[in-house]
C-alpha cells in the first residue's frame, strides 16, 4: 500500500511521522507543480493520498465520487484509488477540526467566529462551526468582509486562522492585530509549524485561550488512515500520537546567567532525548566567522546583540532541538518570541559564587551581582519554568524532563 501527502511545497511535514504510527503502509511526500497535477492524479503510483495547500479544491474534478462530507465542505484532503483505478475523495479535516475544537475546550454555539481565509481549510472550518451553531464570518482579501473593514467585527468572540500566514519558514508575522477585538476569548490557528505562530503568541500575551493545528493534523490523519486501510482506529490514538509528536518536535531552550551550566545541562538533555544540542554562541560565531570576544572588541555589544537576535531567529524556528542560549539574550525583548515559537524556555538558577567567568566579556567587565540584579527579572519574564541547577547536570536535566512529561 503506497500512500502520501500531495502538495506544492511541503517543507518540514510531520505527516510521515504520524502515519508511521497509524498503519503498516509507506507514506511519501509528493511535491507537484500545478501543471503536473493532472498526470499525477491519473497515472501516479499511489493507493491513498492526503492533500494540502493549494490542491484541496483542485483535486475534486479528478474524483469520480465524493463522500458526503467532502461534498458538504467543497474541499478534499483524502483521496483513495479504488480497484478499478477511479478516485474517491473525502474530507477528514472536518473530523480533525471538530476534534481540535473539543480538545481545546472551545464552545462556539451562538458566538461570532471570524475565519481568516477562503480556501479549502476555511470551507472545512466554516462547515464545522456552522454545524455547532456559530455565527461564522469569512474574512478574505477581496470579499465583502475583508482585512480593511475588520472594525465591523470587533465583537468577535473567536478567531480561526486558516491561511498560511505565519507558517514555517516565514514565521514571525500575523494576519491580524488582536488589539482590535476587545471581546475575544479564543484563537485557533490551523498552522502547526511553528507551534506558536505570531498570532498565538499575541493571544498568549493577552491571556486568551489558544490552540495550534497539531491536534487537528493528528486527528484528520487518523481518519485518513481508516480510509486508506479500511480498518477502524481507536480515537485514543489521537492524543497519544499528539503528545509524542509534540514532545519530539518541541525545542528545549535554556536561559540563565553566564556560566550557570546551560551547555552542560543541555548536553545531558541531549543524551536523554536524542535531540541535538545547539549552542547559540557557537552558532553565532560559525555564522559570522568571528569569536564573541573579537566581536565585542571590534564592534561593541550592540552589534553583537543584533547578530544574536538573527541567530536566535534561525534557531527558534527549527524544531526538535536543545538550545543553550547566551546569558544576555534576555536583554532584547524580541528574542523571547523567537525562542518561544517552537520551544519551552527553562531558566537555570545557580548561586553566583559557582558561576564561571573565564572567557566571558561582560562577566569580567561588570560585577556579577549587578548583572544578576538587572537580568533576573528578565529571565523570569522569558521563562516558562525555573529550575535550580545546584546538583549534577544529569540531575537538572531529569528535573526538566519531569516537568515536560507532566505538562497538560
Amino acid at each position: 500500500m503506497k500512500c502520501g501527502l500531495l502538495g506544492r511545497k511541503l517543507g518540514h511535514s510531520y505527516s510521515p511521522q504520524i502515519h508511521s504510527l497509524l498503519g503498516d503502509y509507506s507514506y511519501t511526500l509528493f511535491e507537484k507543480e500545478p501543471e503536473k497535477l493532472e498526470d499525477f492524479l491519473k497515472r501516479g503510483d499511489f493507493t491513498g493520498l492526503n492533500v494540502t495547500i493549494p490542491y484541496k479544491k483542485a483535486v475534486i474534478p479528478y474524483c469520480s465520487q465524493l463522500s458526503d462530507t467532502a461534498r458538504t465542505v467543497g474541499a478534499v484532503n483524502t483521496v483513495v484509488r479504488r480497484p478499478d483505478g477511479t478516485l474517491i475523495g473525502h474530507n477528514s479535516d472536518y473530523f480533525g477540526f471538530a476534534a481540535m475544537l473539543g480538545y481545546g475546550g472551545f464552545s462556539v454555539s451562538g458566538k461570532k467566529v471570524l475565519v481568516l481565509g477562503s480556501g479549502g481549510a476555511s470551507n472545512t472550518a466554516v462547515a464545522v462551526l456552522n454545524a455547532q451553531g456559530a455565527e461564522t464570518v469569512v474574512i478574505s482579501r477581496t470579499g465583502e468582509n475583508n482585512y480593511q473593514n475588520l472594525s465591523r467585527h470587533a465583537d468577535a468572540a473567536i478567531i480561526v486562522n486558516s491561511t498560511p500566514v505565519g507558517m514555517y519558514p516565514n514565521t514571525g508575522v500575523s494576519p491580524i492585530d488582536l488589539t482590535h477585538f476587545p471581546k475575544l476569548e479564543g484563537v485557533l490557528d490551523l498552522i502547526y509549524n511553528p507551534g506558536m505562530t505570531r498570532l498565538l503568541l499575541d493571544a498568549q500575551k493577552r491571556h486568551i485561550k489558544y490552540q495550534n493545528g497539531l491536534y487537528m493534523l493528528v486527528a484528520q490523519a487518523k481518519e485518513s488512515a481508516q480510509w486508506f486501510t479500511g480498518q477502524n482506529i481507536s480515537d485514543d490514538k489521537i492524543e497519544n500520537i499528539y503528545r509524542k509528536l509534540r514532545s519530539e518536535t518541541e525545542n528545549i531552550v535554556l536561559i540563565g546567567m553566564p556560566g550557570c551550566g546551560k551547555s552542560t545541562v543541555g548536553a545531558a538533555l541531549s543524551r536523554i532525548t536524542g535531540k541535538p544540542l545547539l549552542d547559540a554562541d557557537r552558532c553565532l560565531e560559525d555564522c559570522f566567522g568571528r569569536s564573541i570576544p573579537e566581536i565585542f572588541a571590534t564592534e561593541g555589544e550592540s552589534a553583537f546583540r543584533r547578530m544574536e537576535t538573527q541567530t536566535l531567529g534561525s534557531l527558534g524556528k527549527g524544531s526538535g532541538k536543545i538550545i543553550a542560549t547566551g546569558g544576555g539574550c534576555v536583554t532584547r525583548r524580541e528574542n523571547e518570541d523567537l525562542l518561544r515559537q517552537n520551544g519551552k524556555i527553562f531558566y537555570l538558577q545557580r548561586p553566583l559564587s559557582l558561576l564561571e567567568t573565564a572567557g566571558r566579556p561582560l562577566s569580567q567587565r561588570f560585577r556579577l551581582e549587578e548583572m544578576f540584579a538587572r537580568r533576573h527579572p528578565l529571565y523570569q519574564q522569558f521563562a516558562d519554568y525555573t529550575v535550580d541547577n545546584t546538583g549534577t547536570p544529569l540531575e537538572t536535566a531529569r528535573k526538566i524532563m519531569e516537568i515536560l512529561e507532566n505538562e497538560p
